[in-house]
Order: structure tokens, then sequence, then C-alpha cells
């Protein structure tokens, strides 16, 4: 309705104007005048007809984009001032569908990231309420003291799931304070597997570290500890008893690499481009020194347990959120974190500090 108005008002602006000219001109010219005019006036009503037809199509269509979600074919709009909009109405709506698609994805992957977490809280809580009977009927004091080591334990992983899954939120919403100072790679390195000696030695896994004392990197040595120390926990969960867990730090022109390395089994080709997703397991279970299929339920919190005959059984583990924040935090950074295979066996990861070029 306000389109045909403002042509109707352009229309009589028109006839006035034609009326003046011919008003204003000499007799013999009036009749050549009016009709001059006329066909203006006429010209003037079809090309705006065809141009509001062909706005009011397009903002049809784009009603519909908006509240159906089809896509619009601009393709027939090639006239001047209809054909520039039609291109940048384009634009736009391929902007609104690209967002669309990613707010769709993120979406899923929110609800797919609640029900893990939901899954990966509500395991343990169940061990623990099965475990509670069991620690109150024990008679024998070995038996109870060892319930309540796994009772600790448990209450250990739903601690640590919880800060892991925070601590990721902070990264993920761009909270996380990153501070950028000159830090020694070996010092980080040494102060990332101090927490796991005892750990390995209970796992009966060697710890060798290889660091170059000089190395550093621009970055943030508490973050990249705990990035390297979960990684080294994934090794060591990963790696038999009587191997190896290696730490090693390298320096050169381009970049401060610090590495990590295991002599276990390695990782599956086909878990490796996914190693890094958040809850991501490889297989669907692992065995026991006996055996026995153990569920892997304790993410990156594989801890040894004493069996019944006073042997160590390790808890396997998936690659769980451990991994998924080591990388976080050293994206933060402005480093890079990848995993490969040693060509000789075992996982190998490594985490690079590229040199500032001034």
């Amino acid at each position: 309705m306000g389109s045909a108005s403002t042509l109707l008002r352009q229309c009589a602006v028109m006839v006035g104007l034609v009326a003046v000219l011919a008003w204003a001109a000499p007799e013999a010219a009036k009749g050549w005048v009016v009709g001059t005019g006329a066909v203006l006036l006429a010209v003037f009503v079809a090309v705006s007809l065809h141009r509001h037809r062909q706005i009011r199509r397009l903002a049809e269509e784009i009603d519909e984009v908006l509240h159906s979600g089809r896509t619009v074919d601009f393709s027939n709009c090639h006239e001047g001032d209809v054909a520039v909009l039609a291109n940048e109405l384009s634009k736009m709506v391929s902007r609104l569908s690209r967002t669309r698609d990613q707010l769709s994805r993120e979406r899923n992957a929110l609800a797919d990231s609640l029900a893990d977490v939901s899954h990966q809280i509500r395991t343990p809580l169940t061990a623990i309420t099965l475990m509670l009977p069991v620690v109150e009927r024990a008679d024998d004091a070995r038996e109870r003291k060892r319930a309540v080591r796994e009772l600790e334990s448990m209450i250990e992983r739903v601690s640590w799931l919880v800060t892991t899954l925070l601590k990721i939120a902070k990264v993920d919403a761009g909270a996380m304070h990153v501070e950028r100072r000159e830090v020694s790679a070996a010092d980080v390195a040494r102060r990332a597997v101090a927490p796991l000696a005892t750990a390995m030695d209970l796992c009966d896994v060697n710890l060798v570290l290889e660091l170059d004392e000089v190395a550093s990197f621009q970055g943030d040595a508490p973050w990249t500890a705990e990035a390297v120390e979960n990684i080294a926990k994934n090794c060591m969960e990963h790696t038999p008893p009587g191997g190896t867990v290696t730490v090693a730090v390298r320096e050169d022109a381009l970049a401060t690499t610090i590495a990590v390395s295991d002599t276990g089994s390695g990782i599956a080709p086909e878990d490796l481009p996914h190693i890094f997703e958040r809850f991501y397991r490889g297989g669907q279970g692992a065995e026991t020194t006996d055996g026995a299929q153990v569920d892997p339920v304790g993410g990156d919190l594989g801890r040894p347990w004493a069996s019944d005959d006073g042997s160590d059984v390790r808890q396997a583990a998936g690659f769980g959120i451990g991994l998924s924040l080591a990388q976080a935090l050293v994206s933060a950074q402005g480093g890079t974190l990848r995993a490969s295979n040693n060509p000789a066996g075992g996982a190998h990861f490594e985490i690079a500090f590229p040199k500032l070029v001034v």
C-alpha cells in the first residue's frame, strides 16, 4: 500500500510538470509537449510497476526464508538497482543460512555434551551408591580398607571431572586469563609430571625426562603444565606395567616442543582423527591383567587398584576429556597439539609453541 501511494504521488508530480510545460509552451508545441509527457509518464509507470513487483517478490521470498528455511533464487533479477539489491540480499541469505546451520550443529553438540556429562557423573555416583553397603557390611578390615579406598578414588574422579568441565567452559567462553611471558619448557615439564610420580610407581611405569634446559617459549606456565600433565596421565594409563613414558623438551629456530610418548599399544588409526574430541573413547573396553573385560568408565582418571591377591590391576580408560582440555589450553596460548604413533610402537603427543617473528 505504501509503495502504491508513493507511485501515485510521483505520477501526480509528473502530470503537474507536464501541465506547466504545456501551459508555458507555444500554441503550436502544446500538443507535442502533452504527447511526449504522456509517453514518458506511461514508461515511468510501467518501469515502476515492474520494479515494485520484483521488490515485492524478493520481500515475499525473504519472508519465506525467515519462516520456513527454504532458499531464495535471485537469478531472475538483472536490472540496475534491483540487481544490486538482489545481490546484497543473496549475501545476507547465505550468511543467515550458514548461521542457522552453525547454530544447529552447536545445539546438537551441546545436547551430546550434556548427555556425556550426565553419563560421566552418573557412572561414579552409581558406583559410590553400590559401594556404600559393601563398606557397611565388610567385617574384614582389609576388605573395608580396600572399599574405602575405591570410594575415595570415585569421589576424586567426580571432583576432577567437574573441575575439568568448568575449565573447558572458561576456555570456550574466552574467560581464561593467559599470561604471555618467557617460560622455561624444562621447568614446565618437571612441574607437570611431579604429581604423577606416585601413580607411575604404583603402575610400574618408568618415567624418562629428556630436557633441553635452555629451551623456552612465550606462554603461560601453569596452564601449559596442566596440559602436559593431562597428556602424561593419559600415556601412563595406556602403558602396560614395565613400560615407559618419555617427556622430551626440544628447541630449534622455528619452535619449542614438548613431546610426550609411551610404549603402549599406540592409537588406533580410526581413533586418531577424534582423539581430542570431548568424551571420545577408543574401542569398547580393555582387558585387565587376567584378561577380563573392564568397562572404560574411568575417563582420564585410570587408577591402579589392588586385586584380591594383592597384585595391581590397571583400570582401563578411554581418551575422555583430559586430552580435550589439553588441546584447549595449548590453543589458547597460540600453540598446537598433535597426536601420532611412534614407528616402534606407542603413542606420541607433541606440543609446539612457534617462535615469534619480529
